[in-house]
C-alpha cells in the first residue's frame, strides 16, 4: 500500500527551472497567460516551454479546476499555440531568404 501512495504523488517532487511564472498567473485571463508564458522573461527556453508549463498546471490541477477556469486555461493554450506557430512560420521564412 505504501508503494501505491508513493507512486501517486511523484509530481509533488518535480522541480523545474525552465519556466518562472509569476505568482497568480494562472488565475488571470487567457490572453495574459499566453502572452506571459510566451515571453523570454518567464520562459527563457522559448514559448514551447511555457506550453509545457501550462499543460503541467492543467494536468496537476485535475478535477480541482472549475469548468470556467479550465475553459479559460484551454483558451490560453490555443492562443499560445498560435503564437508558437506564428514564430515558427516567421523563422522558416527568414531561412528561405
Amino acid at each position: 500500500m505504501a508503494q501505491q501512495t508513493k507512486s501517486r504523488r511523484w509530481v509533488a517532487q518535480v522541480k523545474t527551472d525552465s519556466t518562472h511564472p509569476p505568482a497568480g498567473l494562472f488565475k488571470k485571463n487567457a490572453s495574459t497567460i499566453a502572452r506571459s508564458l510566451a515571453s523570454r522573461k518567464v520562459s527563457p527556453k522559448g514559448p514551447q516551454s511555457g506550453m509545457r508549463m501550462l499543460n503541467y498546471f492543467i494536468n496537476r490541477a485535475g478535477r480541482g479546476l472549475s469548468r470556467s477556469r479550465r475553459a479559460e486555461l484551454e483558451r490560453a493554450k490555443s492562443l499560445l499555440s498560435k503564437r508558437i506557430r506564428s514564430r515558427a512560420s516567421r523563422s522558416t521564412r527568414k531561412k528561405r531568404k
